[in-house]
C-alpha cells in the first residue's frame, strides 16, 4: 500500500475563511473549534500555520486592512477634498454592499466589546480605526493648505465626521440596511459637505 502525499494546505484560502467567520461572530465569539471546522484544519495545524487565535486574529486584521485598502486608498489620492469623502463614503457603501461580504465592519464590530481576555484585541482594532482617522485627517489639512476646502474648515472634525458616517454605515448594514438604504445616507452625507 501506498501512502499518499498529503493534502496541500493553502493558507490564504484558510485566512480568508478565517476573516470572514471573525467577522461574522466577532474575536470573541469565534471559538478555536469555529476556526478548525471552518477552515477544515486540526488545532495543531492551525497553530503551525497561524499560531494563537490572536496571533490569527491580527492576521486576519491585516488581511482585512489589504481587502478595504483599495477604496480608502483610491479615494485618499482623489484630486480634491469632495471627491476624497465622496470615495470613503460611497466606497463604504458598495463595500457594505457586496454580498459577498459578511454584514457590517470586522474593524467596527470584530472587537469592539469583550472581556478583559480580548484586552488586546480590542486595543488593537481601536488603533487601526484611529490610523483611518489620522490618514483622513492628514490629506483633508494637505487639501486646506491647497485651497480647496475653506479657511474656517476643521479637517480633524470633518475626518471625524467622516469615519461617524462610514462607521455608522457599518452598523446600519449589519442590522440589515439594504443597498439603496446605504446610498441615502451617503448622499445625505455629501450634502452636508462644505463646498
Amino acid at each position: 500500500m501506498t501512502l499518499g502525499r498529503p493534502r496541500e494546505f493553502d493558507t490564504e484560502a484558510a485566512l480568508t475563511k478565517a476573516m470572514r467567520l471573525f467577522w461574522r461572530k466577532g474575536y470573541e465569539g469565534t471559538s478555536l473549534s469555529d476556526l478548525t471546522t471552518e477552515m477544515n484544519i486540526t488545532r495543531p495545524s492551525l497553530y503551525a500555520a497561524f499560531g494563537n487565535k490572536q496571533e490569527l486574529f491580527l492576521k486576519v486584521l491585516d488581511r482585512y486592512d489589504r481587502e478595504t485598502a483599495a477604496f480608502i486608498q483610491a479615494a485618499l489620492d482623489a484630486p480634491n477634498a469632495r471627491a476624497v469623502a465622496e470615495g470613503l463614503i460611497f466606497g463604504a457603501c458598495a463595500f457594505h454592499s457586496d454580498k459577498h461580504n459578511p454584514a457590517g465592519c470586522l474593524m467596527v464590530h470584530g472587537a469592539l466589546v469583550g472581556s478583559d481576555e480580548s484586552l488586546a484585541m480590542r486595543t488593537e482594532t481601536s488603533l487601526r480605526r484611529s490610523g483611518l482617522k489620522d490618514r483622513i485627517t492628514q490629506r483633508l489639512k494637505q487639501a486646506k493648505v491647497q485651497g480647496d476646502l475653506p479657511q474656517s474648515a476643521d479637517p480633524a472634525a470633518l475626518a471625524g465626521y467622516l469615519v461617524a458616517i462610514l462607521r455608522g454605515m457599518a452598523v446600519e448594514a449589519a442590522s440589515g440596511a439594504r443597498p439603496v438604504d446605504l446610498k441615502r445616507i451617503a448622499a445625505v452625507a455629501m450634502a452636508a459637505w462644505p463646498e
